[in-house]
């Protein structure tokens, strides 16, 4: 296995930059992994190939506004700073620019990303505390309460034109502040879809994964064992474990929606005992490959990832390699629209 091995060429022009409207009115490829099948439909037909006792599993996290501006104490630098995680003492990981402007010792202080000016305010302070390998520096403020509100929400690197409504970065059902990007399969649903799932007898369960910056970023080692992958913070309940646990039990199908709900379910089920799923609360570092046994997840709900990415290789690990390279050839000559804005796949 090779990373050149989850490689594509895409036509620029189908790289989605905004979204669908209305949201489940996106393309939807239906990919059956017994047969090899490909079906294709809009996502507001999902219901069809849902029944009665599935599970749904949908990731709550909610995007925050993470990108910030600032200028250097006593200078006039312009500084722009991308949070990419809260570490357990409250600092934060964050990218900055000009990063050669920012050494260690330098304080910034945090502008509004929505106003002129800070007048009447009293101004937020950042401290460059540390420094890590790629750039990043460890990030101290004087007041984390303002943040959500100075800040805008960052958008994928690939995405070029501004939202109108940046409330179409998150999911209809995001609850639990945390991510700087958006759990993306998610954005598909509307509240009436899941409606119609839930009068169906279709039962939802929410988990939590933080997604940072890093799953956008490229395997860049030709052996994917070399990357070093990125952690993301999670939470399983207790509640939704032993629900998991029952449906496994009578053979109920858990349809997972996103690549971070598949990610957080099997961390969880790898740190439990053999046949259960124990909660969970913690950062998730599972690197899921082809030829990974999955324990949880029956079936999944994915948009077209990046090329070489890790997300690419998860979906490789649960459909097979041979047949994702295959799905996305069609994808493209059918003119899906890809990555975070782009269209779904349902992987049965």
């Amino acid at each position: 296995m090779k990373t050149s091995d989850f490689d594509y060429q895409l036509p620029p022009e189908l790289i989605a930059q905004t979204p669908v409207e209305p949201r489940d009115q996106s393309r939807l490829m239906v990919l059956n992994r017994s047969n090899g099948s490909i079906q294709h439909h809009h996502f507001s037909d999902i219901a069809d190939f849902f029944q009665a006792g599935d599970i749904l599993v949908l990731n709550n996290s909610y995007v925050i506004p993470a990108r910030l501006y600032g200028k250097k104490v006593n200078s006039d630098t312009k500084i722009e700073l991308l949070l990419l995680r809260q570490l357990d003492n409250g600092n934060w990981e964050t990218l900055i620019k000009p990063g050669k402007r920012a050494g260690i010792g330098t304080t910034i202080e945090i502008l509004n990303a929505h106003e002129t000016n800070n007048a009447g305010n009293p101004p937020v302070l950042a401290e460059v505390i540390g420094a890590k390998d790629s750039g990043i520096k460890i990030i101290s403020f004087s007041d984390q309460t303002p943040l959500a509100k100075l800040g805008e929400v960052p958008l994928p690197p690939y995405i070029h034109t501004p939202l109108t409504d940046p409330s179409r970065y998150q999911t209809v059902y995001a609850s639990v502040t945390g991510s700087v990007a958006a759990p993306t399969a998610g954005l598909h649903f509307t509240p009436e879809l899941l409606d119609r799932l839930v009068k169906k007898g279709v039962q939802t369960l929410f988990v939590t994964l933080h997604i940072g910056l890093d799953t956008f970023r490229p395997v860049r080692e030709e052996d994917p064992l070399q990357h070093p992958i990125h952690e993301e913070y999670g939470i399983l309940s207790e509640a939704v474990a032993s629900q998991l646990v029952q449906a496994k039990m009578k053979k109920r199908r858990v349809i997972c929606a996103g690549t971070s709900t598949a990610r957080i379910l099997e961390q969880a089920a790898q740190k439990s005992a053999p046949a259960t799923i124990e909660a969970y609360e913690g950062w998730a570092n599972l690197f899921i490959l082809p030829g990974y046994e999955f324990r949880v997840i029956d079936a999944l709900i994915t948009n077209f990832h990046l090329p070489k990415s890790t997300l690419m290789m998860l979906v490789s690990a649960f459909a097979g390699q041979e047949l994702i390279n295959h799905a996305y050839q069609e994808a493209i000559a059918a003119r899906y629209r890809f990555y975070s804005f782009g269209d779904a796949m349902l992987i049965l």
